[in-house]
């Protein structure tokens, strides 16, 4: 099984492959059909091999097929392995691609193969399904040859059973699916290649489900659609370096880089631990030779914890154990036996334990292949300061682990797509890759969630509903996001429906005095509260349940303002005038009824005892106060360390504020928690402070967007991005520059301090883009194209 050239030739086909289905596939039902093992129960677990042999006169220049699977898929080509999927999302809108397979095909006979694999109930949590089935429907009547039907053969691949999680010992909330237990002796080494024989396997069998387009026919199956988002990216990780070990008394270094293998002799009972250096999403893949019966247990984890569960310095070792997923190989006792997990596993830190049995075991190599969605680093910042450079590296790392078919709130305990994550997500996207497509996705996705009382789910894809009507809120605030950096007024426009039904039971839900009355559901705001039973779980601020929640009530004036702009835009004037008159209502109430004048700042209450940065930064954000009296409340804000402090997630509202109020000096020193994470080892960053659970959470990678939107100051000043206003906040660094990707081309700022207040800088703008840079109170006009300009 040559997976490594597999996968090398996978990466290539991320940009080779992408096509268009045919126009004719979009609107009538496909010849072919689902295609199921016979005798498997729908969602039952269990891994399936498909096969078909096909011979061609010629080798083809254009060879285009349509293909999906349930719950996932693999689909190799004479060996090779070309296509993965489907793109997560329900059945309701399922996904497939459209891949031309032709620089794979030969003159002569030709094996199609595909590995299916539903992980029943156990599934990832954001894993969705109707049942366990295949499909490949040609782009034409050229490609039809490939069609599912009953003469594609297909077999239960019973050397894999489900390895589960250990909850005693994780002690978290996991639902990224069970581990993988593959036992060699069943498994039918070879089967993807041509000259394997597979005459003993059954004729799969078609199932009465047509498969179709979505909007054709009345059942609620598969109902099918392009795929809208890319192959996801792939290339070889080796691992960093073996920490210790135990049951050898030697080990050979050269392992960590495929120069040499282990050798466990038999009747061995071996421990190996490795650092990869950093955390990474990987495909492990693992070599292994001879050693019948062998078991190898791989342990996969963000970090080392020691026996109080505390993680410390993620780079020590001394003291500490590995608890995390597992997956369990048992060797065949063939040579060169690779050994891949069906789903990829998150870690930094791998242990191999190994107990052999009468024959001693080769460990020929371990490596991973990383994974994630092909998000391209076309932007840059730079400054005086270099510490800032691991800030974004880290930052960065962080934004590309947490985005795959969906984006991740983390990659290692949920990989579940959460609307306060995704807005974050969404805009380091934006200014750092450009690629909108995953954003499109996810804004799709919160649309097709919502429920019959109009929110959105609070995260989606999942087979396990949760609301959180924050959520819902910040889903109209990613459309808001979205409309004023792109130009798409059709797909913008299509979301006015959904915003419409979530703003209305927020204010069905407002109380006589137009603060939010008790609210239903989970009403999370930051981690910074504890778990609370009274107010509906952890992460939720008093007057959830009580009703008048000023952190609350504003966060809905806070949307109701930026969704009026959004129906002004296409013309609903009355909807538009509608929710600026509640959300001025609402905001006026809030003050009245909760501003501490002794304190002078605004409680959390109405019963003005408890105080929080988070009601007095939506208080900023949505002038509840008077501008004149903004920037003396964010400096208390900061300042005052009894109120409820705002962990890493909220703290982006915290940097939204000082932007908004033209303190964004004061960013850069609001940076020190991702320093602290910095100085303890971490290598992404996590959920919240002295984290128990993730390492790397995409929320907290915020100060990547804001060194490009603060510190050099890019933002749009009209939707579309077709206006820009530069308005940098440099604080104590002497210069800094930055570079972003723009719907028209790059901007790129250079700015350097001169004269104790004056700025020198340059700026190039897209052609078409003009714009505003102000420093000081200074305002000069910037056209397109180079300029340097010096402001006193």
């Amino acid at each position: 099984m040559r997976l490594l050239l597999l996968h090398f030739l996978l990466i290539l086909s991320i940009s080779v492959c992408a096509q268009t289905p045919s126009a004719s596939l979009l609107n009538k039902y496909w010849s072919a059909r689902w295609i199921i093992p016979s005798g498997v129960p729908g969602k039952q677990y269990g891994a399936f091999c498909y096969r078909k042999t096909i011979e061609l006169a010629e080798k083809p220049t254009q060879f285009i097929i349509n293909v999906t699977g349930d719950n996932r898929y693999r689909l190799y080509i004479n060996s090779i392995m070309v296509n993965e999927g489907p793109a997560r999302s329900d059945a309701q809108h399922w996904y497939y691609a459209t891949v031309d397979i032709a620089k794979w095909l030969q003159k002569g006979q030709n094996t199609i193969a595909a590995e299916v694999w539903n992980g029943g109930e156990n599934a990832p949590y954001a894993q969705m399904s109707y049942r366990t089935a295949f499909l490949i429907q040609g782009n034409s009547a050229t490609e039809n040859i490939l069609n599912t039907d009953k003469t594609w053969k297909v077999f239960h691949n019973k050397a894999y059973t489900p390895q589960p999680l250990d909850m005693a010992k994780l002690q978290a909330y996991m639902v990224v699916g069970d581990g993988d237990h593959v036992d060699g002796n069943l498994y039918p080494w070879g089967w993807q290649s041509g000259n394997f024989d597979d005459k003993k396997w059954p004729q799969a069998e078609e199932i009465w489900v047509g498969a179709k387009p979505r909007g054709l026919g009345s059942d609620g199956n598969w109902m099918l659609l392009p795929s809208p988002i890319p192959q996801m990216e792939r290339f070889p990780q080796r691992l960093g370096k073996v920490c210790r070990y135990a049951g050898i008394t030697a080990l050979n270094e050269g392992f960590v880089n495929g120069r040499t293998p282990i050798l466990i002799p038999a009747k061995s009972k071996v421990k190996i631990l490795f650092d990869q250096g950093f955390l990474t999403n990987a495909y492990p893949n693992l070599t292994v030779s001879k050693g019948k019966n062998a078991t190898i247990k791989l342990t996969y984890a963000e970090a080392l914890i020691n026996d109080k569960r505390e993680k410390g310095n993620r780079n020590e070792i001394d003291g500490k154990e590995i608890v995390g997923m597992a997956d369990v190989f048992v060797s065949g006792g063939q040579d060169r036996q690779v050994f891949q997990t069906l789903w990829f596993r998150t870690y930094r830190y791998l242990e191999l334990e190994i107990e052999t049995g009468e024959e001693a075991l080769s460990i020929d190599d371990y490596i991973g292949i990383f994974t994630g969605y092909p998000l391209q680093e076309n932007a840059y910042f730079k400054a005086s300061d270099p510490s800032l450079d691991d800030i974004w590296k880290v930052g960065w790392r962080t934004a590309r682990l947490c985005a795959g078919e969906t984006y991740f709130d983390c990659p290692y305990y949920e990989q579940l797509q959460y609307t306060g994550d995704t807005r974050v997500q969404a805009f380091v996207t934006m200014y750092v890759s450009g690629d909108d497509r995953l954003i499109r996705k996810a804004l799709t996705d919160y649309d097709h969630s919502r429920v019959h009382e109009g929110l959105t789910q609070s995260r989606y894809p999942c087979n396990d509903m949760q609301i959180i009507p924050t959520f819902s809120l910040f889903w109209v605030s990613m459309v808001h996001d979205y409309w004023m950096h792109r130009r798409d007024d059709a797909f913008v426009q299509s979301f006015l429906p959904g915003i419409e039904s979530v703003l209305q039971w927020h204010e069905r839900s407002l109380a006589a005095n137009n603060m939010n009355g008790s609210l239903a559901w989970w009403n999370f705001v930051d981690w910074a509260w504890d778990w609370n039973e009274a107010e509906r779980y952890g992460g939720v601020p008093d007057g959830s349940f009580t009703g008048s929640s000023s952190i609350l009530s504003l966060q809905m004036a806070y949307t109701m303002r930026q969704a009026a702009d959004l129906f002004a835009q296409f013309g609903q004037l009355d909807r538009a005038e509608h929710y600026r008159k509640q959300a001025d209502a609402t905001t006026a109430a809030t003050k009245k009824i909760c501003w501490n004048e002794e304190r002078q700042l605004m409680s959390d209450t109405p019963d003005k005892k408890q105080f929080s940065q988070h009601a007095n930064i939506w208080a900023v954000l949505t002038d509840a106060i008077e501008p004149a009296a903004q920037k003396a409340l964010l400096t208390k804000v900061m300042e005052d360390k009894s109120l409820r402090q705002a962990t890493f997630y909220f703290k982006f509202y915290l940097f939204q504020a000082l932007k908004k109020i033209n303190m964004g000096d004061a960013f850069l020193p609001q940076l020190k928690p991702w320093y602290d994470m910095l100085s303890v080892g971490l290598t992404t960053y996590a959920e919240q402070p002295d984290p128990t659970r993730s390492d790397c959470h995409a929320w907290s990678a915020s100060p990547v967007y804001e060194m490009l939107s603060t510190v050099c100051g890019i933002n749009p000043s009209s939707p579309g991005f077709r206006t820009v206003k530069i308005r940098p906040f440099l604080g104590k660094l002497k210069f800094a520059k930055g570079k972003m990707p723009h719907p028209d081309g790059d901007i790129e700022v250079q700015f350097s301090k001169s004269g104790g207040t004056g700025l020198t800088s340059t700026i190039i703008l897209p052609q078409k883009v003009s714009g505003t840079l102000e420093w000081n109170g200074k305002i000069v006009q910037l056209r397109g194209g180079k300029q340097e300009i010096k402001v006193e």
